[in-house]
C-alpha cells in the first residue's frame, strides 16, 4: 500500500452526501439503484451504547465479513474525510474496495456514517449505516445506498456484484442485533 494512494483518488459519483445519514428522509438521484431498509437492533440505553460503539468502529462491516484498513495507518474508527480499504471475501476471491467516509453523525438519538466509493471500487455510489432510537428506547439500524456499475472490468461484473451486495446487506441487517 502506497501512503497517500487513496487520497489522490476521486469519488466515482456526485454529489457526495446523497444518502443523508443525518436526516430521517432522503431522496436518491435519478439513474442509480436506491436502497433503504430499517431493522430492529434492540431496546434500551445499554443496547444503544453497545450498538453505537460497534457502528462507529466499523462493526457493521467487520461483523459482516469485511476487514477494514485505514489508508493512512491512523485510528481505525470511522472518521469523516478519511480513506479506507474495505476488504471483502467472496468465495475464494479477496476484493479491495477503496472508500472515503463523507459524513459522520453523532447525536443523542442518531449516529452513523456514509462512505463513498473511490476509483477502483466494484460499484459507483454511496452507502450509509444509521443507528437511531425512538422515544421508547427502541433502537433500529437503517441501511441506505445508491449504486451504479463501477468502471472498467467491474462494469462487466456488475450482475455478480449485485448478488454479493444483497448477501452482504442481509449480514449488515444482523450485525448489530442484540442476542
Amino acid at each position: 500500500m502506497v501512503p497517500g494512494e487513496l487520497a489522490a483518488r476521486s469519488l466515482t459519483y456526485g454529489p457526495a452526501g446523497v444518502t443523508a445519514p443525518g436526516e430521517q428522509q432522503w431522496s436518491a438521484p435519478a439513474g442509480r439503484r436506491a436502497y433503504e431498509r430499517s431493522v430492529l437492533v434492540g431496546q434500551g440505553d445499554e443496547c444503544w451504547g453497545q450498538a453505537k460503539a460497534a457502528l462507529l468502529s466499523w462493526g457493521v462491516k467487520t461483523r459482516s465479513g469485511f476487514a477494514v484498513e485505514p489508508a493512512s495507518g491512523a485510528d481505525p474508527g470511522v472518521r469523516n474525510g478519511a480513506d479506507y480499504w474495505l476488504l471483502a471475501a467472496v468465495g475464494p476471491l479477496r476484493i479491495r474496495e477503496p472508500a472515503r467516509v463523507i459524513a459522520v453523525v453523532d447525536r443523542p438519538d442518531r449516529c452513523g456514517f456514509a462512505y463513498g466509493t473511490l476509483e477502483g471500487h466494484p460499484v459507483s455510489g454511496e452507502e450509509a449505516f444509521v443507528l437511531h432510537r425512538d422515544e421508547d428506547g427502541v433502537v433500529r439500524l437503517t441501511l441506505r445506498s445508491v449504486t451504479a456499475p463501477g468502471s472498467g472490468r467491474w462494469r462487466l461484473a456488475f450482475p455478480a456484484v449485485l448478488v454479493a451486495q444483497r448477501r452482504y446487506r442481509r449480514r449488515y441487517a444482523r450485525a448489530l442485533a442484540e442476542g
